[in-house]
């Protein structure tokens, strides 16, 4: 996709992880310039009383300001995707001509399209598919108080346990205060999938697998009743 100027874009989020996990999304794509990131509707007035901003990431259910009655206050120039866990508010942010509505977890695939519809419709663009976004092979998490870069190709697997995420790379091992969720949806789907409440997995480095076992970097991982069908139904397509 090629896009004659930077768009500006704004975070509002009551949510620190959710901010995070939208900003890294949007670090993947050219031409996308996070100016700020806010945790509530006050903090996002200031940004666009003081900058441009073209678009605007926005929770619906945050605390003083909604959502809702900060899209209604700002000036119909900004555009507005809205980000939420409710399904509830579907209709009202349409009626608001929202770009669109992403309930989370948020994934890239989703995000990336929710941006393709941003494009399509309000930037001056030469190509319309969305496979011809630029994406970068990395993230960022929060580990000992600093952010530190991943590379997906150096991803084993990823483990769950309880409040916080052990991910094993071929050199080390990261620990990182984040749900196996959020960190299912920073992943690009092509490349890692979920095989457990506790596992997410790269299919890159699949060793060998069971209808009850995947093994990789020679451990025996189990794949869950729950996530057994889609999990097979994938690995049959190789």
């Amino acid at each position: 996709m090629i896009n004659t100027h930077m768009i500006s874009c704004l975070i509002v989020d009551d949510e620190s992880i959710a901010r995070e996990i939208i900003a890294t999304h949007l670090s993947k794509i050219k031409n996308i310039n996070v100016v700020g990131s806010c945790s509530n509707a006050l903090e996002a007035f200031n940004h666009i009383s003081n900058q441009q901003i073209d678009l605007v990431f926005l929770d619906i259910n945050m605390p003083e300001i909604s959502g809702i009655s900060f899209a209604k206050s700002i000036n119909s120039n900004i555009k507005v995707i809205f980000t939420t866990a409710y399904r509830d508010y579907a209709v009202e942010g349409f009626e608001l001509k929202a770009v669109d509505y992403l309930l989370k977890p948020i994934s890239f695939k989703r995000l990336e399209q929710a941006l393709q519809t941003y494009f399509d419709i309000y930037g001056n663009i030469t190509d319309t598919k969305p496979s011809t976004f630029e994406v970068t092979d990395f993230m960022f998490v929060r580990s000992e108080r600093k952010m530190i870069k991943i590379d997906y190709s150096s991803i084993y697997y990823i483990e769950s346990y309880s409040d916080y995420l052990k991910i094993h790379l071929d050199n080390q091992t990261i620990v990182t205060r984040e749900t196996i969720s959020a960190i299912e949806a920073k992943l690009p789907k092509h490349l890692f999938i979920r095989i457990h409440r506790s596992y997410i997995i790269s299919i890159h480095f699949i060793q060998s697998f069971t209808n009850e076992y995947i093994t990789v970097h020679n451990k025996a991982l189990p794949i869950s009743r729950s996530y057994k069908k889609e999990v097979l139904k994938q690995l049959e397509k190789f």
